[in-house]
């Protein structure tokens, strides 16, 4: 049984003005068509960055995700945790290393990526519990969820390139333990490590296996919370968001220019994911509070919807 709904923080319906109240009236009812739309549709979050260390923003991600599972939707969340991970090696004295955006992963490094995402993977399931709803923790290991192989970045003239230790990549998503959760209303809080046939762990990059965790699970959305408001238009104009784009036009800016760095990952995994059958994907900012149900849940939403 779920604990009974306790009143928000520090507010007071009865000292709110009443145009305060019908206009927050309005906003549930603006909810009302998305969430009918939306119940049963399994929904893979990918969450990480900000959203992962600033408080504020850490309860409004847990109130968001609650009020979405309550509400019908069927949700599965992937975390990361760099910069968390970062600060530890620091700690020890080691120094990140990064090939095309992936973690060198030694295995010391290893061990301690695994020890860190153990803990936030507690702390999100503890925090998602105490919302109200039911969560439990895996990592990619378990029922193996994920299974991968070694990654191998190509060198530029085609042949072999630089190890970078125990980094992964998906083989296969064997999703028979995400569907009992759902069958019993449980949020799966999915930490990304994989292991081999030989029973070898491997740090995976959190977009790579949201991805393809939705893909399996043929996901009507697909959504990763990150450190941009979207897809830039101009890179140098934060306002210059591109609110949808089809599939096909995204290689073009990739080829071009507009889009590189690290948001190049992220728009592939989301390419991915569309390819294998997800229904829609969204790139949203994290640091932008309870930027998921704007986007969900609203008219307009505040991100890049990849259709």
């Amino acid at each position: 049984m779920r604990e009974s709904p306790k009143a928000p923080r520090d507010v007071n319906p009865r000292e709110l003005p009443l145009d305060e109240l019908i206009e927050r009236a309005g906003v549930i009812i603006e909810a009302l068509p998305y969430i009918s739309a939306f119940r049963g549709a399994v929904i893979v979050v990918k969450y990480g960055g900000s959203a992962m260390l600033e408080p504020e923003l850490k309860h409004t991600v847990i109130q968001d995700v609650a009020l979405m599972e309550l509400a019908g939707m069927r949700l599965v969340i992937v975390h990361g945790g760099g910069p968390a991970i970062d600060a530890h090696l620091d700690r020890l004295g080691i120094e990140p290393q990064f090939v095309d955006g992936l973690r060198v992963t030694t295995a010391e490094t290893l061990e301690v990526v695994g020890m860190v995402l153990s803990a936030l993977n507690r702390e999100i399931v503890s925090a998602l519990n105490r919302a109200g709803t039911l969560a439990v923790g895996l990592t990619g290991k378990d029922a193996r969820l994920v299974e991968a192989r070694k990654h191998s970045p190509p060198a530029p003239n085609g042949g072999k390139g630089q190890d970078i230790g125990f980094v992964g990549e998906v083989v296969r998503i064997n999703p028979q333990i995400i569907k009992l959760l759902h069958e019993n209303n449980i949020i799966p809080v999915i930490m990304p490590l994989g292991m081999d046939a030989q029973g070898q762990a491997y740090n995976i990059n959190a977009d790579t296996v949201a991805s393809a965790v939705a893909a399996e699970m043929k996901a009507d959305k697909l959504v990763l919370l990150t450190e941009a408001r979207g897809i830039l238009r101009d890179r140098r104009d934060s306002n210059s968001v591109i609110p949808q784009i089809a599939r096909a036009e995204v290689e073009a800016l990739i080829e071009s220019g507009v889009v590189d760095g690290g948001m190049i990952p992220k728009v592939r995994a989301c390419l991915n994911a569309l390819e294998q059958g997800v229904g829609k994907t969204h790139i949203l900012d994290g640091r932008l509070p309870h930027s998921l149900l704007l986007e969900i849940l609203t008219d307009k939403g505040i991100g890049t919807l990849i259709y």
